[in-house]
């Protein structure tokens, strides 16, 4: 696990373990409120002990800013800290989340220890957490999955954007026009610093950039996709036309988190051909290979 110190007040962990994942904690005078957990329980445990030990501080809070499993399996070890969340992770966590850690629990000891702590501050829209000397606004922001939020401290003017911002956006599992908007809605907010829930941090000087860049690939990606169905309908041929949308073509590279960025960008080819083919062709079969999530 990295650790990176990017303010007075705030430390950003980043996974060595799986796809360069982020947790932070905001420290406050009146104790520390964590944005997301780790995957692996000895890389949140790591992040506790130094949180704990070398800080000295207790965490009041934890924020899930969605129900993905990479970003909640370690609020467990907080034991005592209030959990906030939008209101569709509690079911989400409570439901598909659970299941999963079931079926990894069956097959791996790393996660024995592990349970579920579903949110005990649940929020529709927007919500602010003033704790001591600190004033943490936190709002929808969906796309990347339906239940995803963002978080900002006010006094510092530091963004934690969880999955909204990774370094290729991702909706397989949520909503391409969501996600769109939700970028979109981040951008000319003058914002110092962007925490990533995937990746290194975003300064300053590269935040509207970077912001564009991904607002391009999304709408290069939505091109591509209509012309493969426009001029290849068919199931078969409609394949072979998505398969040849490459991820430099939408302008992104795929050596993006250590490579996985070329599975993230197929899976978003597949789910948005689901959707669009849906829509133009409701009554022919799903595409193969897709789930529609």
């Amino acid at each position: 696990m990295q650790r990176e110190r990017i303010s007075d007040s705030v430390y950003v962990f980043t996974s060595e373990l799986y796809v360069q994942v982020t947790a932070s904690v905001i420290l406050t005078s009146e104790g520390a409120v964590l944005v997301d957990t780790l995957l692996y329980p000895e890389e949140t445990l790591q992040m506790k002990h130094f949180i704990e030990d070398r800080l000295g501080a207790h965490v009041r809070y934890v924020i899930n800013t969605h129900h993905h499993a990479d970003h909640t399996m370690g609020t467990c070890f907080f034991p005592g800290a209030q959990v906030i969340a939008h209101r569709l992770c509690y079911d989400l966590l409570d439901t598909r989340v659970r299941e999963s850690l079931a079926r990894t629990q069956a097959t791996s000891s790393d996660f024995a220890e592990v349970r579920i702590v579903l949110p005990h501050i649940l929020f529709e829209d927007r919500m602010t957490l003033h704790l001591g000397n600190r004033t943490i606004s936190l709002w929808h922001s969906p796309g990347h999955s339906m239940d995803s939020l963002v978080c900002a401290v006010e006094e510092e003017q530091i963004l934690f954007a969880a999955d909204t911002v990774m370094p290729i956006p991702h909706f397989a599992n949520g909503s391409y026009d969501s996600i769109l908007r939700s970028i979109e809605a981040l951008r000319g907010r003058n914002y110092d610093i962007i925490v990533q829930g995937h990746g290194e941090v975003i300064l300053r000087g590269e935040i509207e950039d970077r912001l564009q860049e991904d607002v391009e690939y999304l709408e290069k990606l939505r091109s591509a996709v209509d012309r493969a169905i426009g001029t290849a309908p068919a199931p078969t041929r409609l394949s072979k036309a998505l398969e040849g949308i490459r991820i430099e073509a939408c302008g992104k590279s795929k050596i993006l988190l250590n490579g996985a960025a070329q599975t993230l960008h197929r899976q978003n080819v597949l789910a948005l051909a689901q959707q669009r083919r849906q829509t133009l062709y409701p009554t022919d079969q799903l595409l193969e290979g897709t789930d529609g999530r």
